[in-house]
């Protein structure tokens, strides 16, 4: 039985190797792990990719989050706008400040925030909005950002997903006042352990932001800032730096990937039954393929069965998480949000596909409808 799992990074790692471990060794032999000169070569490195001024390594995606909105001077009572249909930890940088996450519901087709939801959910006690590029699309961000300069209110871009992606023109977390990356190693540029990244076009805020991640010192024992240890490791950014000179590659063999799977699916009649992912803007990066499956549990375990790895992204909305529970929210309230969580199914979407392998996957499924 062929094997096809939802992520393989031992590929990933046997085509790089030799030059992963001589970045690893080039840290241990400057016995310098923490901050230092890999890490600030990855900063200079990586923010024109992502289309940025400035970049400030963290510790991971979440504190990247936790860290802007601290920057950002949001605090206990704040409201923020984001999505309910999102990784946790996008709600949960809010509520660790004591804000108020505000929820606007998804559009169908790309499973993003709703943007024309979003001017109505404004209060004067609005201290931020976080648009999720979910999966690697990015969010309609055009009149997000409208409502950003007519209202003064910081965009915090939870690009996690999406580095590479691009909306009219400018890259995923170079649009709003900052953009928030992780390098979680399932990630397109993953790192091997926790990692993440601030970019920012504005000066001050980079460095406002490098003091906060350093304990809030500055310069050391002078803590004019309540920062906390949000540092990128040195190892990390080694093998980020190797990394980064292939992520287009493996991007563009992602949506080669993804092309394959929607194509195959149309010719087999199944889309009606498994309908793929929507491609509305301009560059698509699929950290995941996610479809809408029709029985998708019975599926899913079907594919289980058949040694094809799926996954859930994400069964249960942030709204109806029980942490959340206070009262303010009911189910119902987000109708798109809640119908998707149902239907969701990531594919294995990785690189190193193999034609075998994305064939077996689609023809498994076919197995499955009866097509």
């Amino acid at each position: 039985m062929t094997k096809v799992p939802l992520l393989d990074l031992k590929m990933q790692y046997k085509s790089i190797k030799a030059e992963i471990d001589r970045a690893i060794g080039r840290v241990l032999d400057s016995q310098q792990f923490i901050m230092g000169p890999e890490v600030e070569a990855l900063e200079t490195e990586i923010a024109p990719y992502c289309g940025a001024g400035f970049a400030v390594g963290l510790s991971s995606g979440t504190d990247a989050l936790l860290v802007s909105l601290m920057a950002l001077g949001v605090s206990a009572g704040d409201e923020v706008i984001t999505t309910p249909f999102t990784f946790f930890s996008t709600v949960g940088s809010i509520l660790r400040l004591g804000a108020v996450p505000v929820f606007a519901d998804i559009e169908p087709s790309t499973f993003n925030i709703d943007a024309s939801q979003v001017q109505k959910l404004v209060t004067e006690r609005t201290r931020a909005v976080i648009p999720v590029h979910l999966f690697g699309q990015c969010s309609d961000m055009e009149p997000l950002l409208q409502i950003s300069q007519e209202k003064g209110i910081p965009l915090i871009e939870d690009a996690a997903q999406a580095i590479g992606a691009e909306y009219q023109g400018k890259r995923a977390g170079s649009m709003g006042t900052v953009g928030c990356f992780s390098f979680f190693p399932s990630k397109n540029l993953g790192a091997f352990g926790d990692g993440g990244l601030i970019a920012t076009n504005d000066c001050e805020l980079a460095d406002r932001i490098r003091i906060i991640r350093n304990q809030g010192g500055n310069p050391k024992h002078h803590y004019r800032l309540l920062g906390g240890n949000f540092r990128l490791d040195a190892i990390q950014a080694a093998v980020l730096r190797v990394k980064l000179q292939y992520l287009d590659s493996w991007s563009a063999q992602r949506r080669r990937n993804a092309d394959f799977y929607t194509a195959r699916l149309h010719e087999l009649g199944l889309a009606e039954e498994v309908a793929p992912p929507q491609v509305v803007r301009e560059r698509h990066v699929f950290n995941q393929y996610v479809v809408r499956a029709k029985d998708r549990d019975r599926l899913a375990a079907h594919l289980n069965e058949k040694g094809i790895g799926t996954e859930v992204y994400y069964p249960i909305p942030a709204h109806l998480q029980d942490c959340l529970n206070d009262g303010r929210y009911r189910q119902g309230v987000f109708p798109v949000c809640e119908a998707v969580c149902n239907e969701v199914l990531a594919l294995p979407i990785y690189p190193e596909l193999t034609e075998e392998q994305k064939e077996y996957v689609v023809t498994t499924i076919a197995q499955f409808y009866g097509k």
